[in-house]
């Protein structure tokens, strides 16, 4: 009996991009982990926790492939949270990972990544694989050794198409061979 196949983490949804040269999306970041932050610029628990917490994830793991994304996703006060206000926000906070800004849907408050990934509320946090799948997704602050651990097994998980892997058995690859 074969294991169900665990879906795809939905695509982005974002109408501005902040931090990047480049658009993002979860299927170009394939192969490599990411930690997406939704957040609101308003949110007293995003600014006092969940960001820091962010901070210190970027730090922690700069050495390392895992790609942390922010979403402003605006559910409320949709006026006060332009991204004008957020570009100055990111700025005055100093956030330098890229941030998207969840693109509104006609006739709902709720913005469209919002509603694919079923957030709750903000702060949220989703780690997806490198194989594209939700490995944990959270509502509110986590304890930052929790996130930390998750994250950690999340890289140390083989990329997608390497050969150190057969069987479902792992091994470290062997040295080259010289002969004398």
């Amino acid at each position: 009996m074969t294991a169900p196949e665990t879906p795809l983490a939905p695509e982005l949804a974002v109408s501005e991009w902040f931090n990047t040269p480049v658009p993002l999306t979860l299927a170009g970041l394939r192969g490599r982990p990411v930690f997406l932050h939704s957040f609101q610029l308003l949110c007293p628990g995003c600014v006092a926790q969940a960001l820091p917490q962010v901070q210190r994830i970027e730090r922690v793991f700069a050495h390392t492939d895992l790609q942390v994304i922010g979403i402003h996703t605006v559910f409320e006060h949709h006026a006060a949270m332009s991204p004008v206000t957020l570009g100055a926000f990111l700025h005055e906070y100093r956030l330098k990972s890229p941030v998207g800004v969840d693109l509104a849907e006609e006739g709902s408050d709720i913005p469209v990544t919002m509603q694919r990934f079923g957030l709750r509320g903000t702060p949220s946090s989703v780690l997806i694989g490198r194989d594209g799948t939700i490995l944990h997704q959270a509502f509110g602050v986590e304890d930052d050794i929790a996130v930390g651990a998750r994250i950690a097994m999340a890289l140390s998980a083989p990329a997608a198409g390497g050969d150190a892997c057969a069987d479902g058995r792992c091994a470290a690859p062997m040295p080259p061979v010289v002969e004398p």
